[in-house]
């Protein structure tokens, strides 16, 4: 009974992060902002990193960043977990540019939710 109930644990964690991942790859910025914490880090480029950036904020500014910048997914390049944390690497896909992106997820209630996200131009 442990060993099931342990095994489903894992596959509920997994999915709420898979669901991330999923969001990225469509260029979906509504459903990545879903994963937000309620504050976070958010670096976009050509701008100053804000720290403690409310949800809906860095909603709108990531929706934003998406429209103006024509996004059109991302490639996850690296995903490592560090006891309760994650990290995930990748590059996003832009009508002109390519953007390296850090995102970095801690848990809370069985749920993994964005804490910084950091998007740079690629060189």
């Amino acid at each position: 009974m442990l060993g099931m109930s342990m095994l489903l644990f894992s596959f509920v964690v997994q999915s709420d992060v898979d669901e991330l991942i999923k969001a990225f790859k469509t260029a979906n910025s509504e459903q990545v902002s879903n994963h937000f914490n309620n504050l976070i880090d958010l670096v976009l480029p050509g701008k100053e990193e804000i720290k403690n950036m409310g949800k809906n904020q860095a909603s709108i500014a990531l929706k934003i960043f998406f429209e103006e910048n024509g996004i059109k997914g991302m490639d996850i390049l690296s995903q490592r977990e560090a006891g309760s944390a994650m990290y995930l690497a990748g590059k996003m896909v832009g009508k002109n540019k390519s953007y390296n992106v850090t995102v970095w997820l801690n848990e809370k209630e069985g749920k993994h939710f964005i804490s910084t996200l950091r998007i740079n131009t690629a060189q």
